[in-house]
C-alpha cells in the first residue's frame, strides 16, 4: 500500500537544492612561474592591490579567499598596516 506521500516531487522555492560550484584553483598573485621572487615585498603605496585584500569592512581577506602563499600573506599584512599608518587606507570604514 502506498501512502499518501509522494518522492517524486522536485522542491520549490527556498527548499531547492543548488547547484555545487566548481572552485577554481587560487594561486599567489605576486609569485611568478619560476616561485616566490626574493625579496618578498608588497609596496605599501599600491592601493589598487592592497584594496582588493581587504573586505568591505576594512578587515584583511584570508589566505583561502585571495590565494596568497604564506610569505606574501604577511608581506601583504605588513604593507596594510604601513598604510594604514601613512593614512593612505582607513583603519574603520565609515558608511
Amino acid at each position: 500500500m502506498v501512502g499518501p506521500f509522494k518522492f517524486n516531487k522536485k522542491p520549490k522555492g527556498p527548499n531547492k537544492r543548488k547547484r555545487a560550484r566548481i572552485k577554481r584553483k587560487l594561486k599567489c598573485r605576486f609569485c611568478t612561474a619560476e616561485g616566490c621572487p626574493r625579496p618578498v615585498f608588497v609596496d605599501y603605496k599600491d592601493l589598487r592591490t592592497l584594496k582588493v585584500m581587504l573586505n568591505r569592512d576594512g578587515n584583511l581577506v584570508a589566505r583561502r579567499k585571495t590565494g596568497n602563499c604564506a610569505k606574501y600573506q604577511r608581506a601583504v599584512r605588513h604593507a596594510i598596516l604601513r598604510a594604514r599608518f601613512m593614512a593612505l587606507l582607513p583603519y574603520v570604514v565609515t558608511e
